[in-house]
């Protein structure tokens, strides 16, 4: 397994997958993940449904503006988030907990993207989500069938300030 920084470097979206399942061990220990996330006063207001099936992957890759390829990964981890369990912060608790799985995911050798672009309704039908559940993501996880060039980032210069806003924090 890679160090933690390793695996920050390492991660890329992917977005062409093996067809090749996960096996029940390495969803346990994506949910694990997931499980020791932490969240505002230890609420932990998700839910996440894994949806291994075939059809089910590709009726969600539909519902996911025809975005096809997640119906190739071995999972897709679907993100619902618990608005009445956690008040405003239940957005960024689902999101530490969706972080913290692709990170495991990428030090496990697998690949991830992060979907935001769905039907939240086409997916809540889709999957009986209850009504008190706010669908946030979509998670595809499985082997990778590329390896992307990395892509541009920002300087340190142009996003961190050092004490005060206006004053950049220098790389050197």
């Amino acid at each position: 397994m890679m160090d933690v920084f390793e695996t920050i470097e390492k991660r890329k979206s992917i977005r062409k997958y093996l067809k090749r399942p996960l096996d029940h061990e390495t969803l346990l220990r994506l949910l694990k993940a997931i499980q020791l996330s932490p969240s505002a006063r230890n609420r932990q207001p998700w839910q996440f449904i894994v949806v291994i099936d075939d059809d089910l992957k590709r009726k969600l890759a539909y519902a996911a503006m025809n975005q096809m390829f997640i119906a190739d990964a071995g999972a897709i981890f679907v993100a619902c988030g618990e608005k009445q369990r956690s008040g405003k912060w239940y957005l960024v608790d689902v999101a530490i907990a969706c972080q913290q799985m692709i990170l495991l995911a990428t030090s496990l050798g697998l690949g991830t993207c992060w979907i935001g672009a769905f039907s939240a309704e086409a997916v809540e039908k889709l999957l009986e989500i209850p009504n008190d559940l706010e669908t946030i993501a979509l998670i595809a996880v499985g082997y990778t069938d590329q390896s992307p060039k990395r892509r541009h980032r920002k300087s340190i210069e142009s996003f961190a300030h050092l004490n005060k806003y206006g004053t950049p924090f220098k790389e050197v």
